[in-house]
């Protein structure tokens, strides 16, 4: 079957809307590339942002749908922030960031339009682009859906929230999420050898897991899987998450515990956010800039 905007299957929902005769996703979205902002981001993963930035692109809507996310503003299945971007502009857009001296093009939740995006990289490829392709996405895919691209990506940057169900359906938008990212995680891990270039990474897979509060059992959860199924695969351990009710307080005492859980299961490769500054990392997509100045220089943005 031929994954496209008609009849929509590019991610686990399978709505089936006709995106291409102005119905919408689940993800609210149609089949005109919606973009929210593009910069050189600092706050990435080491590997990803030094020394030049990472060439980020926020892309509106999102298949998931996490009560929790940062990225709300733009991520939302009501009034999400962004604009209409042509397939050539953001192929301009993707140029002008490497010009600029970003260290890769950074793709932040472009599940749901994998086919236009892949024709922005074919294009932008054959006038130039060289820098690696990073697809940073929540997890929530199909490797069907995946394969459309997968030629153009060099670093998958893919989360791994939760492997277990009920934490899912409290903090992810979806209790059967563990069941899509597993099966994503697996794949892109088998596709995607490491490779490094003089001590950089220049192709493989980052698997990013959040520290949900009062949730460290589902974190053991995800540092066993990753110790058994990593295989050479970096781990980014992050705590950016909003708190809509103000009720999910995190106990970070608990960092000790973390720790050891990393030594009891030998990882030793990979990040960890320092705790206690996730209020820094909060954007708001209304401002030109979402982030703190030190931290990106804006590009592109819906309203700017």
């Amino acid at each position: 079957m031929d994954i496209g905007y008609r009849s929509c299957e590019l991610c686990p929902r399978r709505c089936g809307a006709d995106r291409t005769r102005g119905e919408l996703g689940w993800c609210r979205c149609g089949d005109e590339l919606r973009l929210a902002f593009g910069g050189l981001h600092f706050g990435e993963e080491p590997p990803l942002s030094e020394p030049g930035g990472s060439g980020t692109l926020f892309f509106s809507g999102c298949p998931l749908g996490c009560p929790t996310c940062q990225n709300i503003q733009i991520s939302s299945r009501r009034d999400s922030l962004g604009k209409g971007i042509s397939e050539k502009e953001l192929a301009d857009l993707c140029l002008d960031l490497q010009n600029r001296g970003a260290e890769n093009i950074n793709l932040v939740t472009g599940t749901h339009y994998i086919p236009s995006l892949a024709a922005v990289l074919h294009d932008a490829k054959q006038r130039g682009l060289e820098i690696p392709i990073v697809w940073n996405s929540s997890g929530y895919e199909r490797p069907e859906a995946l394969e459309l691209i997968h030629s153009l990506i060099d670093i998958y940057l893919v989360d791994l929230k939760t492997l277990n169900f009920e934490t899912a359906g409290r903090f992810c938008g979806h209790p059967m999420y563990p069941e899509a990212a597993e099966d994503t995680l697996r794949w892109v891990i088998s596709h995607t050898p490491a490779d490094y270039h003089n001590g950089r990474l220049v192709k493989g897979v980052i698997l990013r897991h959040l520290l949900f509060p009062h949730e460290l059992a589902s974190t053991r959860e995800v540092l066993r899987w990753f110790s058994l199924n990593g295989g050479d695969a970096l781990l980014s351990l992050m705590q950016q998450f909003i708190d809509p009710l103000g009720v999910l307080k995190a106990d970070w005492e608990a960092e000790g515990d973390l720790l050891d859980m990393l030594d009891e299961f030998g990882i030793q490769k990979g990040f960890i956010q320092e705790l206690g500054d996730d209020e820094l990392w909060m954007p708001d997509f209304n401002r030109l800039n979402p982030f703190p100045e030190t931290f990106c220089k804006p590009v592109w943005n819906w309203n700017g």
